[in-house]
Formats: C-alpha cells, sequence, structure tokens
C-alpha cells in the first residue's frame, strides 16, 4: 500500500512515476524499497491515467452511518446482567435439589 501512496504522491507533485523516485519517496519514510514491488507498480500504472482514476474513485457517494444511541441504559443493563446471575444461580440450586434426591 505504501508504493501506492508513494506514487499518489509523485503524481499529486507532479513528479515523473518511475522506479526511482518511487524507491526515493519510500526510503525517505525509512523504509527499505522493495524493487520488485516497485517495478511491479511501474509496470501497471504505465498505462493507467490517474487522473481519470481518481475522479471515478472520488465520485462514488460516500456514506456515513449514524450511531444509535442503545435503547436502554447501562445501569438498566448491569441490572439485567445481575437478574439472569441471579436466576442462574437459582436454577443450579434447583437441580443440586434434584440430585440430593436422587443421590
Amino acid at each position: 500500500m505504501e508504493y501506492v501512496y508513494a506514487a499518489l504522491i509523485l503524481h499529486k507533485l507532479g513528479k515523473e512515476i518511475n522506479e526511482e523516485n518511487i524507491a526515493k519517496v519510500i526510503s525517505a519514510a525509512g523504509v527499505e524499497p522493495n524493487q520488485a514491488k516497485i517495478k511491479a507498480l511501474v509496470a501497471a500504472l504505465s498505462e493507467v491515467n490517474i487522473d481519470e482514476a481518481l475522479k471515478s474513485v472520488t465520485s462514488l457517494p460516500i456514506t456515513t452511518t449514524t450511531v444509535q444511541p442503545t435503547s436502554q441504559p447501562v445501569e438498566e443493563k448491569k441490572e439485567k446482567v445481575e437478574e439472569e446471575k441471579k436466576k442462574e444461580a437459582a436454577q443450579e440450586e434447583a437441580v443440586e435439589g434434584l440430585a440430593a434426591l436422587f443421590g
């Protein structure tokens, strides 16, 4: 992904997207450039009009999701959890009582 970002930076700055320039950007970020990845990227981008590709991506509608508040406050949820624990404990006691009958 960092190689694609390097290519986008070069494009934005009006610089040529070639192996040497991408390697410089990657090196400037403190990462050892992978020449195989750089060659593959340059080859893939050689036939791509980056401006057109960016227009098609930015023209997509961006949807946002809103977080809906929960229907119950946290305190009520805690109370329900405590009630469930009490029910489970009562069920366990009932099972123990049955075991005593048949034990």
